[in-house]
């Protein structure tokens, strides 16, 4: 930390008088890369700090946040447990594999339970069952998780105008947004389809910590490609040219959808001549 910044070149932004760098954090570190450290970092202290010496968390099977939390815990010295949707399916994907690879204890929930997992019912049945545990909830984003995510733009350069980011549950965005200049905009791009919902959702996570909605931003909601880990044709196509152009694979579940709606709203002439954008590059959504 911080995380590099690099400048790509692209004769699309050429053309478009338009800047674009790239933010680095998936090169936070290599187990809990960008958003994911940030937003753990606060709730790992918090945790400590209240003497908890277990961590849960909710997630899908192929959960990087599950996946992040399993890590944190065996780097920081705390049990976790992962509580997934859906029914347990043997041998584990990779994800899974990786998380009880780190100490962490997996338990299942139908879908129809999954979606009272926040309910009081829920959380009892599960302290019954694991003992007391420091809740982290559905891909990490909380207060802590915005106070986290609020440190990022410090570690931007002053000629920053606009700040993209994948959006997944909001946390980045609401942490990210509140941390900007009053002259700086934010951009989410909802990995979601229908994501627009996450506008009050977000708002919520910044009356959490700051008591009102904090900072400019705006949600472009329609570039996830049939919704939340769906992909085309199209958007495979513009993966493979950005690797060939900047050496680089974006993750197709939320990176790859954002710079894809970053490209296209240059392309719409978006943005005025003489912008610099950041693309926030986590690995993994907010």
């Amino acid at each position: 930390m911080p995380s590099p910044v690099v400048e790509i070149g692209d004769d699309r932004l050429g053309a478009a008088g338009v800047r674009v760098l790239l933010k680095r954090d998936d090169l936070v570190h290599p187990e809990v890369p960008g958003n994911k450290w940030r937003k753990l970092k606060y709730n790992v202290a918090k945790a400590r700090e209240l003497g908890f010496g277990s961590l849960l968390t909710f997630g899908g099977a192929y959960s990087n946040h599950v996946r992040a939390t399993a890590a944190v815990g065996a780097l920081c010295g705390f049990e976790t447990v992962g509580v997934i949707r859906g029914e347990e399916h043997l041998p584990l994907n990779s994800s899974l594999e990786y998380a009880v690879s780190r100490g962490m204890r997996l338990t299942y929930l139908d879908r129809t339970t999954y979606r009272e997992k926040t309910s009081d019912a829920v959380i009892e049945a599960l302290r019954k069952e694991f003992g007391d545990f420091y809740l982290i909830p559905e891909g990490g984003s909380n207060a802590e998780a915005v106070r986290g995510c609020a440190e990022l733009p410090a570690e931007l350069e002053p000629s920053v105008d606009i700040v993209f980011c994948a959006v997944g549950t909001g946390g980045t965005l609401a942490g990210v947004a509140a941390g900007v200049r009053p002259d700086q905009l934010v951009v989410g791009v909802p990995v979601l389809k229908g994501g627009a919902f996450l506008e009050d959702d977000i708002v919520r996570l910044q009356e959490q910590v700051y008591g009102a909605r904090k900072g400019s931003w705006r949600l472009e909601c329609d570039y996830h490609f049939g919704g939340y880990a769906k992909r085309t044709s199209e958007l495979d196509e513009f993966i493979d040219d950005f690797e060939v152009r900047h050496g680089l694979r974006l993750d197709w579940v939320y990176e790859a959808k954002m710079m894809y709606a970053l490209f296209d709203l240059v392309a719409r002439d978006s943005f005025a001549r003489g912008t610099t954008i950041v693309a926030l590059i986590s690995g993994s959504g907010g």
